[in-house]
């Protein structure tokens, strides 16, 4: 018996606290996995969730294409632009399927520049056919954007029907008010030549009678030297017109050119006019001949509208400079002058046609507001460009670079 006792008492007390600890750690697990906050959901699956609501609802059409056009994925707006009910009429389809015949090269080019040249993104506008057969114009903007270990086209499609539609409607009425202002001008060129025609034998009659009594009125004189000068504006408003006007219509036959003979020539030009005025005519070539390939007469118009206006606006005792230079392959003329400079306020506005900012010359010489116009299609037609450095006071150059 006292064995018994002995051996019976501990055991009940350590299976006691036992379970008593088991207890408690299990109540602990519990509140702990209580405590703990939700695992959020997997961020792909997120992301995934977002792409698909923005891509399926977006307004504008918006697709993605496989490196063979091959239509993956659509939205309904793309759905709704080509006249079909649903995506799956689409997916699996060549996007070229849907092109117009005459624009189906446009998707070829996509196609290149975005996977064989590697761009990053690339647009166009091309024209694209409805399930009806009827067309409408479209703007296309596609982006590079790897996936399992390709790279496929994020597309997105805007319909621009209606833009294209308007800028057609504006083109015809510009080429009409085109045509009109052409046939004017060239018409007015005859009844303008008349009138100078007859104010010349006008002047020569009041030369004729020079010192016979009574002798011609002062006055008349004076009014057909105005007459004269009005003729005269009116010419070079009517040539600066038409000349606009070929521009637009026709190319230029270039052709190789001996740029030091051609600048002498051109500034030999001037040299009347310069001399009449106290001005100062400057070549600066370099020494070792420069060829160049231009329209002699066209590219002649843009030094002889340069050179014109450093003369207007260069005081008595001043300088005009025709310069050339050959810097890493590229020609670049200079015209500089020391007159009266440009205001800052006036460069933005200078090569505009009818340029409103047009001043007098400092002998009163007046002018279109075309020249610089002419000038600057002339330099972008030989492939250069044309731009300007000046300060009121200090003068003005203007630089044509050709490539």
């Amino acid at each position: 018996m006292p064995h018994a006792t002995q051996s019976s008492g501990p055991l009940p007390l350590l299976q006691e606290e036992n379970d008593a600890l088991r207890a408690e750690i299990r109540q602990l697990r519990e509140q702990l996995t209580a405590a703990e906050p939700q695992k959020p959901p997997d961020a792909y699956a997120q992301g995934q969730a977002r792409f698909r609501t923005v891509f399926e609802n977006a307004p504008l059409g918006q697709k993605i294409i496989t490196p063979d056009l091959i239509i993956r994925q659509v939205n309904q707006a793309v759905v709704n632009m080509l006249g079909f009910s649903c995506p799956e009429e689409l997916i699996g389809h060549r996007i070229i399927e849907f092109a117009h015949p005459s624009h189906r090269a446009d998707w070829q080019e996509l196609q290149t520049r975005l996977w064989q040249h590697n761009m990053p993104a690339f647009s166009l506008e091309t024209c694209l056919l409805r399930a009806d057969g009827s067309s409408f114009w479209c703007q296309v903007h596609s982006v590079l954007f790897p996936d399992d270990g390709t790279e496929l086209g994020y597309t997105i499609l805007e319909d621009i029907s209606e833009r294209k539609t308007l800028e057609a409607s504006l083109k015809r009425v510009y080429d009409a008010q085109e045509t009109i202002l052409q046939l004017a001008t060239h018409d007015l060129k005859g009844p303008v030549a008349q009138i100078e025609l007859l104010v010349d034998l006008l002047q020569r009659d009041v030369v004729s009678r020079r010192g016979t009594e009574p002798p011609p009125p002062p006055e008349l004189v004076h009014y057909l030297e105005l007459i004269q000068a009005a003729c005269a504006r009116a010419r070079s408003l009517l040539d600066d017109v038409l000349y606009v006007g070929d521009l637009d219509q026709n190319g230029l036959e270039k052709r190789p050119t001996d740029l030091h003979t051609y600048l002498v020539a051109q500034l030999e030009l001037f040299r009347p006019e310069a001399s009449n005025k106290g001005i100062e005519l400057r070549l600066q070539v370099p020494p070792e001949p420069l060829h160049a390939r231009l329209h002699p007469d066209k590219f002649g118009r843009v030094l002889g509208n340069l050179l014109g206006n450093a003369l207007k606006f260069t005081p008595a005792g001043g300088c005009v400079t025709l310069g050339l230079r050959a810097e890493q392959g590229k020609l670049s003329f200079t015209v500089q002058d020391t007159g009266i400079g440009i205001p800052s306020k006036l460069h933005a506005q200078l090569f505009n046609k009818f340029n409103p900012t047009r001043r007098a010359g400092l002998h009163g010489e007046t002018t279109t507001g075309l020249g610089l116009f002419i000038a600057r299609q002339i330099v972008e037609l030989h492939g250069g460009h044309i731009w300007l450095e000046s300060r009121e006071k200090e003068g003005t150059t203007f630089f044509i670079e050709l490539s």
